[in-house]
């Protein structure tokens, strides 16, 4: 298919990812290594995107105090840069990854703030954006933005033709669901956790976690996929229910992976794949991403490498 690729972050983040043995929470800590990474959902998930050839275009709300490491990064990558600028710097996330068993401990602090005036700014920048594009609305929101920003975002890009796909979690994701069906988005990939607290109720089993994203798949949005973490992820849509597994990775860093497995799904939709191939490539992403510390991928033959050992069943 043709078409461009956008992301949009809100609330992006210098990621500064201390790497250590094993984490002594009330300890003093020595660490191996630190690397600091322009980050935040939707930049990430471009980043992975331009490694695998599909360089997108970035929109958002970036501090101009601290923008430098994001600018080396689009400009490294290929990325179109259409981030606003904002007085002040982008916050810091701070995430501790254990080489021992590979679990990260994240630290996020909050953004900038904003309110109606940015949000009016960058629905203005995303005007442009033609039908038949694909636009990743991702991440959190910054203090002093309304709650239902993704909604009307979202309910912008659909009235210009867009396909939208939309990752965020808590009230902003839930707003957004509550959209009428013509202003929901067209794919949505919140994690076992964020898909519980949407639906108000413990998902303790797989037929839990596929019965509520049917129920969501029912309300209008076309594509639910559901990230289970060492269980792989759930597609539904409106043919099938779909579980994508691999063999259990060992991973060097579990940051970013639920972004990568969002640039997988955007990837998919942007070379035309059906729900199959969709949920590989998208796993494939995410555990190729398992490999690497930062927004970046492996050589795109290696991610192709994973999709093929990808294992589905239907539900």
């Amino acid at each position: 298919m043709s078409g461009t690729i956008h992301t949009v972050t809100a609330n992006p983040a210098l990621d500064q990812t201390v790497t250590l043995d094993a984490l002594a929470p009330g300890r003093v800590n020595l660490a191996r290594d630190v690397r600091l990474n322009a980050g935040g959902k939707g930049v990430n998930v471009a980043a992975c995107l331009a490694d695998w050839g599909l360089p997108a275009d970035v929109h958002g709300l970036l501090g101009r105090d601290n923008a430098a490491p994001f600018e080396r990064l689009f400009a490294d990558k290929g990325i179109v840069d259409r981030m606003l600028r904002l007085d002040g710097s982008t916050r810091t996330n701070i995430k501790l990854a254990e080489l021992g068993n590979g679990d990260t401990t994240d630290i996020n602090l909050p953004g900038i703030a904003a309110g109606e005036t940015e949000l009016a700014a960058l629905s203005a920048g995303l005007a442009g954006i033609a039908a038949g594009d694909i636009a990743v609305l991702a991440g959190s929101l910054p203090p002093g933005l309304p709650v239902d920003a993704w909604a009307r975002l979202c309910a912008r890009l659909k009235r210009q033709g867009v396909w939208v796909l939309l990752d965020s979690s808590g009230p902003p994701l839930a707003a957004a669901l509550a959209n009428p069906p013509v202003a929901l988005p067209d794919c949505v990939k919140p994690n076992r956790d964020e898909l519980a607290q949407w639906a108000g109720r413990e998902l303790a089993g797989l037929p839990d976690v596929v019965d509520c994203a049917r129920q969501l798949q029912r309300r209008g949005v076309a594509r639910v996929v559901v990230s289970l973490g060492e269980q792989g992820a759930l597609l539904v849509d409106a043919n099938a229910a779909l579980l994508a597994s691999l063999p259990p990775q060992r991973p060097l860093s579990t940051v970013g992976a639920g972004d990568a497995l969002v640039a997988g799904l955007a990837a998919a939709r942007r070379q035309g794949l059906d729900a199959a191939d969709s949920l590989r490539l998208a796993v494939a992403f995410a555990a190729a991403k398992l490999q690497r510390v930062g927004p970046q991928l492996p050589p795109p033959d290696d991610v192709r490498e994973l999709a093929a050992a990808v294992s589905l069943s239907t539900l």
